[in-house]
């Protein structure tokens, strides 16, 4: 817990060799209670079986903002690392698609190159400027705050294919839209994401890309308006990030530390309450050492619950089409507070799109309901002549490693099939499209329309970028993944 050692040795002896249920013990039992309820924020200190309910809301609710804040660390504050992009307030761009080396972000996008900008807002908004994009390309910069909501976009239905001028402020500014700004966009939190999608139509299509992505600008609101800077606030106050502590007890660790930037809603009074009783304080150290067996034991079952819930959901839920992305990723008004659905998002897929903007459909199980699996059967997906997702952009069908959450090496370097490949594909007889998903060479006849899988577990996502609304409301279809071997 994010307090000191001193305090929480006699505290935990509650769940120690000598606790409430050793008999020698109850004489200290009054001055044991005490400390606990100071290490608590004046509340007592919880049961094992509290604690571990506590462990496993704490882990769903907060999964999103720490595995928000993996993706920051490793962008923008380990500059040594290989995932570092550009420091925060300025705008780091890939000129490329992603690989299978590309492992900062699960589940990845590989239709259109990045651009990343991750944004500290604490001293004054920040101004974005974007070039005329043209009506032909699809663009758009995905505002994501800390919590991972979707706070805002600007796209195509914003600026129209024109050149513009865009602010984005923290929760703490209140100033009026500065002149020539076009439009003003708040977050809820003063540390948010920029992340940028710039479509490729093809390989030789990067040098136009990478002109575009050279002109998308940012600068602090005093360098655009031509006045003094205000203080620098202090250096964030965060610990470097370590996936095996994040993935076990020290997750309570980062969410304290992450706590203090994002500023708590009236809904969310109980909660903080609750986390409290567990050490999980803002700003304050949780120290993972200091934990007894039974408290250690009740936090990790805990997570381990909250996990077991991701799995039953996905299997009744998402691999039964209950629930979409479209339902996962959005706005916090759209959410509604359902903590399942942002925990269920950032596992499976973060920074997935609001529905508006485009749709996620994931294959997870085969047309029996079988998980996929390429060192078992070889899969087709077959769109007929007048079957294909309709779009008012353009469609991806990408596979992902079942294990790793990432895209899959193989010889061809082909990591998706998407509509502006229709021309290369082989069509079926009856003027269809049948893509080969599986792991060896389905042959030559067949190559053109073959999605190379890993020789194991594996899943793809069926993405729609500007949808049309047959495929929001779900009058259309998407086919079924059926075994051929």
């Amino acid at each position: 817990m994010r307090i000191s050692l001193a305090i929480l040795l006699p505290a935990l002896m509650l769940f120690g060799g000598c606790g409430r249920d050793d008999p020698e013990s109850s004489s200290a039992a009054p001055a044991t209670t005490q400390s606990a309820a100071e290490a608590t924020g004046g509340t007592a200190m919880p049961t094992p079986e509290e604690a571990r309910a506590i462990a496993k809301d704490a882990y769903i609710w907060g999964f999103p903002i720490v595995e928000n804040y993996k993706t920051l660390y490793q962008q923008a504050l380990d500059e040594g690392g290989s995932n570092f992009h550009a420091p925060l307030n300025r705008i780091g761009n890939l000129a490329s698609v992603a690989t299978p080396k590309d492992a900062a972000i699960i589940t990845p996008n590989s239709d259109t190159p990045y651009s990343f900008l991750w944004m500290d807002l604490r001293p004054e908004p920040l101004v974005l400027s974007i070039p005329e994009m043209g009506t032909d390309r699809y663009f758009s910069v995905q505002l994501i705050d800390l919590y991972t909501f979707n706070f805002a976009y600007i796209n195509a239905a914003v600026t129209h294919g024109k050149a513009g001028t865009y602010l984005i402020a923290g929760p703490d500014w209140t100033g009026d839209t500065p002149k020539g700004v076009d439009k003003v966009f708040r977050s809820q939190t003063p540390i948010a994401y920029g992340l940028f999608r710039t479509q490729l139509f093809s390989p030789g299509d990067l040098d136009n890309v990478k002109r575009l992505q050279a002109q998308y600008k940012v600068q602090p609101l005093s360098a655009f308006s031509g006045v003094p800077a205000p203080a620098s606030p202090p250096a964030l106050n965060l610990p470097p990030y370590d996936g095996e502590k994040a993935n076990g007890v020290g997750f309570f660790n980062y969410l304290a530390a992450l706590l203090p930037y994002a500023p708590m809603t009236g809904d969310e009074t109980s909660l903080r309450d609750r986390l409290a009783r567990i050490g999980v304080v803002p700003g304050k150290p949780f120290d993972e050492a200091a934990l007894s067996p039974a408290m250690r034991k009740a936090l990790t079952d805990g997570i381990a619950d909250a996990n077991k819930e991701l799995e039953n959901f996905t299997a009744t839920q998402i691999n039964t089409d209950k629930v979409s992305s479209a339902d996962l990723f959005g706005t916090r008004e759209h959410l509604k507070g359902n903590a399942i659905y942002r925990f269920a998002g950032a596992k499976l897929g973060i920074y997935g799109n609001s529905a508006s903007e485009a749709d996620y459909q994931s294959y997870f199980v085969d047309a029996k309901g079988q998980p996929l699996d390429g060192s078992i059967h070889d899969y087709v997906l077959r769109f007929p002549k007048d079957g294909l997702p309709p779009t008012n952009g353009f469609w991806s069908i990408t596979m992902y490693d079942g294990k790793s959450k990432l895209l899959v090496d193989n010889a061809l370097d082909r990591y998706l099939i998407n509509s502006p490949m229709l021309e290369g594909l082989r069509r079926d007889a009856d003027g269809g499209i049948t893509i080969h998903l599986q792991h060896a060479p389905p042959g030559k006849d067949k190559e053109s329309n073959w999605l190379p899988a890993p020789s194991g577990p594996f899943y793809v996502v069926l993405r729609n970028y500007s949808p049309k609304a047959e495929v929001i409301d779900r009058t259309w279809k998407r086919p079924a993944l059926e075994v051929v071997r």
